[in-house]
């Protein structure tokens, strides 16, 4: 089993879909890499040799931050973003649709399991 970046690679997949199981990296990245690294993106990822693990090792930490590098630095942005008070800092500190969602119906996912407010009644019913 391939160990990349902290993360065990499925033995079964291929190589250009398994390194995307890496935080940080899509297929199109993951595309790139192989290309670098000469490997072919068909090959199972039980088929890599040590040395090709090696490789793609070594250009990922040349070129990229993935995995812990990238969630803390997405993390801090987001607390700039809320210390600075700007309107998306807002809406993350309030749990709320950053990018203009509408939250009159939807955005369950930010907002949380939906909360009934008691003591409402439609004014004209008896």
């Amino acid at each position: 089993m391939a160990r990349i970046a902290g993360v065990d690679l499925p033995k079964q997949k291929k190589v250009f879909i398994g390194l995307t199981y890496i935080y940080g990296i899509g297929q199109h990245t993951s595309l790139d890499i192989l290309t670098k690294a000469n490997i072919d993106p068909n090959k199972k990822i039980l088929d890599l040799t040590e040395e090709e693990v090696a490789n793609i090792r070594a250009i990922m930490t040349a070129d990229l931050k993935v995995e812990g590098a990238l969630r803390s630095e997405v993390q801090q942005n987001i607390k700039r973003l809320m210390d600075i008070g700007t309107y998306r800092g807002l809406r993350h500190r309030k749990g709320l649709p950053v990018r203009g969602q509408r939250t009159k119906t939807n955005s369950r996912t930010r907002k949380g399991k939906k909360r009934t407010v008691a003591g409402k009644k439609k004014p004209g019913l008896k």
